[in-house]
């Protein structure tokens, strides 16, 4: 059976204008111009050093790009944007009053126009954006379990803004980076971070011994900080861990945490 979900907390950006995917593709890190109706493309806005600001979905919609991210990023990324935009054909708007944002999995998609495969992972199923209200069966909480459960971060707080980078929350693995597109801010310190294995910290589920403590809650190995709690869902969340704390004990307020690396991450032996 199909699980439907209302993500209230999702909104949406247009883009228009004849610049549009050219304008975009020279800030973001993956290629753009593979949104196409019915495929989606994952992709974050970078810092100049590297470090995350925000990531998004981006579907195409005719003449139209949409960017679909946390509500509480659109005010700060339409703001980046617009800083970019100089002479470029391009128009943004903040369309969220037009859409609504749902996540299926577990069968097929809505019968919805702008629907695609989450780019992410198959497991993950579908992404929908719906100008109309649709009839649910699940909940945005039943959402962040399954989310959580594969390992993948809805931004903050499992994404830290101007600290994080991309190859420690997945995103070479789960399709959110193009090592093959052109120049885009903050590309430089990726790509070293992946050619020269620079990665120390991994976003990575985890199971505690009790309902998990808030996001923010330090994690500490033998008395040691080595990593911070994220979103979570009953017992279990998601943290920031360093990769040399994952065979120690490791505990967050008075709950102990059990790693559990879903199938796609690739971790070091």
């Amino acid at each position: 059976m199909t699980n439907l979900a209302h993500l209230p907390h999702r909104g949406v950006i247009s883009l228009t204008g004849a610049d549009r995917v050219s304008f975009l593709n020279g800030l973001v890190s993956n290629d753009v111009s593979r949104a196409v109706p019915g495929q989606a493309v994952w992709a974050a806005l970078l810092t100049p050093q590297g470090r995350y600001l925000c990531d998004f979905f981006v579907y195409a919609e005719d003449d139209h790009l949409l960017l679909e991210a946390p509500h509480e990023a659109l005010p700060g990324l339409l703001t980046r944007l617009k800083r970019f935009k100089l002479r470029a054909a391009v128009e943004l708007a903040d369309v969220s009053d037009t859409f609504h944002v749902y996540a299926a999995w577990g069968g097929v998609p809505p019968f919805v126009p702008i629907t695609a495969p989450d780019p992410r992972l198959h497991e993950a199923g579908f992404r929908s954006l719906s100008e109309t209200k649709l009839t649910t069966n699940a909940t945005a909480a039943d959402y962040t379990a399954h989310r959580i459960a594969l390992g993948l971060p809805d931004g903050p707080p499992d994404l830290e803004v101007e600290k994080t980078l991309l190859l420690e929350a997945g995103f070479d693995e789960l399709n959110g980076v193009a090592w093959d597109k052109g120049c885009y801010m903050g590309q430089e310190l990726t790509a070293r971070t992946k050619y020269r294995g620079l990665v120390k910290r991994r976003l990575i589920p985890v199971l505690c011994s009790e309902a998990a403590p808030p996001p923010g809650t330090p994690v500490l190995a033998d008395g040691v900080e080595v990593g911070t709690l994220g979103s979570a869902a009953g017992h279990l969340a998601l943290a920031t861990l360093r990769l040399d704390s994952l065979g120690k004990n490791l505990t967050a307020a008075s709950a102990r945490l059990q790693p559990k690396p879903p199938f796609w991450m690739q971790l070091p032996k």
